[in-house]
């Protein structure tokens, strides 16, 4: 089991869900459902794993002193959350900005912050936010820009049901406040 997941946790997740199986109208004890509490409790705490984890350490596991100024973007990071009303899937990209001041980051570091954040019961407009603050706080560039682009299972399954429906959130900080910047930004993460 990862280190990541807690036994005990588990446990109480794995009763609850045999709980909700049995209140759905289905046997928890069929053959074909006898193990899906426990498989469910487990895709539950993968899910939800950023709770767990610590998003500054990570950039400072892998933030070097140097002297680049220009932006840096990494762009169509996949990301994979649950919407929090719902607790149904959302997913989509991110693209990621930054302008150094005195200091760079691992590139693969930028992902996992969006994992982390990713991986809490989440709304689209809250995680665009986290992560660029988290990025301003720990790195302080010249500044931070953020753009999801996703699609809610909440409006494709459920509700009013639009399947092609795509959610876009932006956040920008420091000189992504400049629309030169921004613009530059916004252009090089649509030229694919």
């Amino acid at each position: 089991m990862s280190s990541l997941m807690d036994e005990n946790n588990i446990l109480a997740l794995t009763e609850n869900y045999s709980n909700i199986i049995r209140e759905l109208g289905e046997d928890p004890d069929r053959d074909g459902l006898l193990k899906t509490p426990g498989r469910a409790s487990k895709a539950m705490q993968f899910l939800t794993q950023g709770y767990r984890l610590d998003p500054v350490a990570i950039l400072n596991s892998a933030k070097f002193k140097e002297e680049y100024n220009e932006m840096v973007i990494v762009r169509d990071i996949e990301l994979y959350s649950m919407c929090e009303h719902h607790m149904l899937p959302f997913f989509g990209k991110a693209h990621i900005g930054y302008i150094p001041k005195g200091y760079i980051v691992g590139l693969s570091k930028i992902p996992r912050v969006v994992d982390v954040f990713a991986r809490r019961l989440q709304v689209q407009e809250r995680l665009t936010t986290d992560i660029l603050n988290c990025i301003h706080d720990t790195l302080q560039p010249q500044g931070v820009a953020v753009v999801i682009e996703a699609a809610h299972m909440c409006m494709m399954m459920r509700g009013v049901q639009k399947q092609n429906s795509m959610t876009t959130t932006s956040a920008f900080k420091g000189e992504f406040n400049n629309i030169a910047t921004r613009t530059e930004f916004l252009n090089l993460i649509k030229n694919k």
